[in-house]
C-alpha cells in the first residue's frame, strides 16, 4: 500500500468522500456529514490530506487534518482536526486506517499543532474503538455537531 499527499478535491478523493457521505447516511439517516470543507483547508503547512492506494493505484482510504484555532466552535488555539478518515469496505482490517492516523499525527506535529481533535458519532463503534486504542480520550465538544446526542469528541495531546 502506498500513502501519498493529496488534494481533497481530486479525484479519488471526492470518489471516497462520496463513499463515506453514503455510509454516513445508511448509519445515520441524515443526508450525510455536512461541515463546511475545502480543498484549502488541507494545503500544508495549515493541514494534510492522504489518500492510500493499491499496487494497482485503486484508491481505498483518506484521512486529514486542517488547522484550528480557539473560536465560538469549541477549538482551543493549535489543534489539529481530523477529517474524512475512511476506509473502503474491501481494504478495512489492514491497518490502513493507523498507518494513515499515525501520518496525520506526525505531520500535524511537525506543522506545529499541539493536540489532534475529532468528532465522529455513536453509530460507528469502529471508529470510536480506533481512536481509543490510539491514545485518544473523549474531550468536551466542538464542531458543527457538538450538539448532537450522537456525536462523541475525542482529543490527543501531540
Amino acid at each position: 500500500m502506498l500513502i501519498r499527499p493529496t488534494a481533497f478535491d481530486h479525484p479519488d478523493a471526492a470518489k471516497l468522500n462520496d463513499q463515506v457521505q453514503l455510509e454516513y447516511d445508511e448509519r445515520y439517516g441524515d443526508g450525510g456529514d455536512i461541515t463546511p470543507l475545502d480543498a484549502a483547508m488541507f494545503v500544508p503547512p495549515h493541514g494534510l490530506y492522504l489518500l492510500a492506494y493499491d499496487a494497482d493505484e485503486h484508491p481505498l482510504a483518506t484521512g486529514g487534518w486542517r488547522r484550528q484555532d480557539a473560536n465560538d466552535e469549541g477549538y482551543a488555539d493549535g489543534d489539529a482536526e481530523l477529517k474524512r478518515m475512511y476506509v473502503t469496505p474491501e481494504a478495512r482490517g489492514l491497518g490502513l486506517a493507523r498507518r494513515i492516523l499515525a501520518a496525520l499525527e506526525d505531520d500535524a506535529r511537525s506543522a506545529g499543532r499541539v493536540r489532534m481533535v475529532l468528532e465522529t458519532g455513536t453509530m460507528q463503534p469502529e471508529a470510536i474503538r480506533l481512536y481509543e486504542t490510539s491514545g485518544y480520550t473523549p474531550c468536551d465538544k466542538f464542531g458543527l455537531y457538538r450538539f448532537h446526542e450522537e456525536s462523541r469528541c475525542f482529543a490527543k495531546t501531540l
